[in-house]
């Protein structure tokens, strides 16, 4: 009679899903074709970049208090727009969000998981992660996601939160691999995140007040959607603005479309647009 074993995942629920139910993970990709797509054979290999709704800018910077996150609400499919309001920042937990640019569907995927990943652990534990513990526990999970990254379906978002013990905002990057690396002062990515790093080297300031930061990100994005086409800019017709979440020691805020309208129009008419 074969002897029983049972592993401890510990409290974590990403290494539960993975112990129990393998085909959920992020990365299994044993059943799945070349393609990444279920079923497929691999003669029916495509390119999953002109296939996949893609997530492009997001960008992160410290101001007084904490973290400024935003995103553009652009999704595409090659050079085709597949949805006009989709959302990229998202609260990871109390004090902390994350941002995404990549492959739609996955990136979503990830952060539920990540999401629920801190949930778990907080319950069990009856205390939240670190920010370092965080930040490790997310690049653990986007190194999971390698062997759908080589497929072309890459996941690689930006972390940010506010640190208790260090009383300060933090941003982490990440590569593919689950390389994680710190930024002291702002860092962007996506398609358009070189064109709004740029805007954010002339611009920003060490301390900048919240309003004063906000308008840095919304600058940032708004350079980007005119140097890159899978990045939205806003539609003042439409209602479409980017997506601003405020960091800080009281938790995660987002910032109201009328905020953003008012400051991006302020923007505008700087600008001499009508």
């Amino acid at each position: 009679m074969a002897e029983f074993q049972f592993h401890d995942p510990g409290s974590s629920f990403h290494h539960l899903l993975i112990s129990n139910t393998p085909d959920l993970s992020l990365g299994a990709r044993e059943k799945w074709g070349q393609t990444g797509l279920p079923g497929a054979h691999p003669s029916e290999k495509k390119d999953l970049s002109q296939l996949i709704p893609h997530g492009t800018t997001v960008l992160a910077l410290r101001y007084q208090e904490g973290v400024i996150m935003a995103g553009d609400r652009r999704a595409t499919e090659g050079y085709a727009i597949s949805e006009r309001r989709i959302e990229k920042v998202h609260k990871a937990d109390a004090t902390s969000a994350i941002a995404i640019a990549g492959a739609a569907g996955p990136c979503l995927e990830l952060t539920r998981l990540f999401q629920t990943e801190l949930e778990h652990y907080e319950k069990l534990e009856g205390a939240e992660l670190s920010m370092d513990g965080k930040a490790n526990k997310l690049a653990q999970m986007i190194k999971a996601n390698l062997p759908m990254a080589m497929q072309g379906l890459v996941v690689v978002p930006i972390f940010s939160g506010y640190d208790l013990k260090r009383e300060t905002g933090r941003i982490f990057k990440y590569d593919i691999a689950g390389g994680r690396y710190e930024e002291t002062e702002y860092y962007a990515i996506g398609s358009g995140g070189k064109d709004a790093r740029g805007t954010m080297k002339k611009i920003f300031k060490p301390n900048l007040p919240r309003d004063k930061a906000v308008r840095v990100a919304l600058e940032a994005l708004y350079d980007a959607a005119e140097a890159d086409v899978a990045t939205g800019g806003p539609d003042l017709v439409r209602g479409i603005f980017p997506n601003v979440k405020v960091i800080n020691q009281q938790g995660v805020e987002d910032v109201v479309d009328e905020e953003v309208r008012t400051l991006l129009e302020e923007m505008v008419h700087a600008f001499g647009g009508e």
